[in-house]
């Protein structure tokens, strides 16, 4: 008798995994992206995907608002709330953290269904701790869709959820909560700056056609504190977060292969935040672009022209094969910039539903010091 129970409650699971996937029929390509050779896809190939008509793109100036804009916008394909963090624990014991919340819309419009399962924006999310002293890189993803309260975000009060996994604000600070296994956090962000509009007021531009673009802002420097749990040893941190906020659809152009993105926070008080779009010819594209921002917040825009990082390392993925830049020069003459950025530890390559490299960095050089991360994605097709 136990066994038949056993058979029809395995049974009723699968039948329920199906009806939930025939719900959204493109969650597959959401929850188990593949690349040709049956590895997950590049995480920048999500930006170049504007194939669905009806959403709409970032095309011009708009003025934003706050707490509406630290909320969703659904009329736009795809959206993200990401924080990195470099943290340390009174001993000096070092630790880098990512915690991004993606929405994904499967449809421009809402369609009216009488399941209460039914929905059209999906939610995942990475979570990652860099355990600088051990060398071990901890990392998980959720999905779920926007019913049932199983995932969702909103403006006022400010949340973005999946299940227990949360960045919230209560007041003038931010709260991120999250937990897997052999890992958690649970940490205060203070911002000690105002927030940001990247580009040309928010329109940070990724391309040359119309729409090859993202709203885009940042808090570029958030006093952190609170808990963090590895492998069963809990600390106590403090140190220095980041928040990067955009949505789009189709940010970027088709010969677009990937990024290098950086987040540089030095110990006067400045932040750098540099990207590099990589043309699938290998060239720089000239709508790579940055932004100095000074100890008061002011904000200096950045052509490509104005900055130079140099590749000074390498490192080959044991997990994926994949061969990544893991060590750089940084200049930027006009402002006295002169840095080398190196990674904590070379292991920082996030291998889940999508492949990247997104890791906690050191800079030196120049009488500078600092932290930061780095991002790296299209490199899958240099194995």
């Amino acid at each position: 008798m136990k066994k038949r129970y056993v058979v029809l409650i395995i049974l009723i699971i699968c039948a329920f995994a199906l009806i939930i996937s025939a719900f959204t029929g493109t969650v597959i390509f959401l929850s188990g992206a593949k690349s040709e050779k049956g590895r997950p896809a590049d995480f920048s190939s999500m930006l170049s995907d504007d194939s669905a008509p009806g959403f709409k793109k970032a095309l011009e100036v708009r003025s934003f608002t706050f707490p509406e804009d630290s909320g969703p916008h659904p009329g736009y394909q795809t959206e993200w709330w990401y924080y990195t963090g470099n943290l340390e624990d009174s001993s000096g014991r070092r630790f880098g953290y990512q915690l991004t919340f993606f929405r994904r819309a499967l449809s421009p419009h809402s369609i009216d269904r009488k399941s209460s399962w039914a929905a059209n924006q999906i939610y995942f999310a990475h979570f990652t701790v860099s355990d600088i002293e051990n060398k071990k890189f901890y990392t998980a993803e959720r999905w779920s869709r926007a019913a049932l309260k199983l995932a969702g975000a909103r403006a006022d009060p400010h949340k973005v959820w999946i299940g227990n996994w949360s960045s919230g604000k209560d007041g003038n600070v931010f709260k991120l909560i999250a937990s897997d296994n052999d890992f958690s956090i649970n940490l205060i962000l203070e911002p000690v700056k105002p927030v940001v509009l990247q580009g040309d007021r928010g329109l940070s531009q990724k391309g040359g056609d119309p729409g090859n673009a993202s709203y885009y802002y940042s808090v570029t420097r958030l006093k952190t504190e609170g808990s963090l749990k590895v492998n069963g040893s809990e600390f106590k941190v403090q140190g220095l977060s980041w928040l990067d906020r955009e949505w789009s659809t189709g940010a970027l152009g088709e010969d677009i292969q990937g990024w290098d993105w950086f987040s540089l926070q030095l110990g006067d008080g400045r932040d750098i935040m540099l990207y590099q779009l990589r043309g699938k010819d290998g060239s720089l594209d000239t709508h790579s672009a940055g932004a100095l921002i000074d100890k008061d917040g002011s904000i200096i825009n950045l052509e490509t022209s104005q900055f130079d990082i140099e590749v000074l390392d390498s490192w080959e993925s044991p997990d994926t094969g994949v061969l990544y830049p893991s060590k750089w020069h940084v200049s930027i003459p006009e402002y006295a910039v002169d840095l080398t950025v190196t990674p904590y530890q070379p292991n920082q390559e996030l291998n889940l539903s999508f492949i990247y490299w997104e890791g906690a960095v050191s800079i030196s050089g120049g009488g500078l010091s600092g932290n930061g991360y780095v991002e790296l994605t299209g490199y899958e097709g240099s194995r």
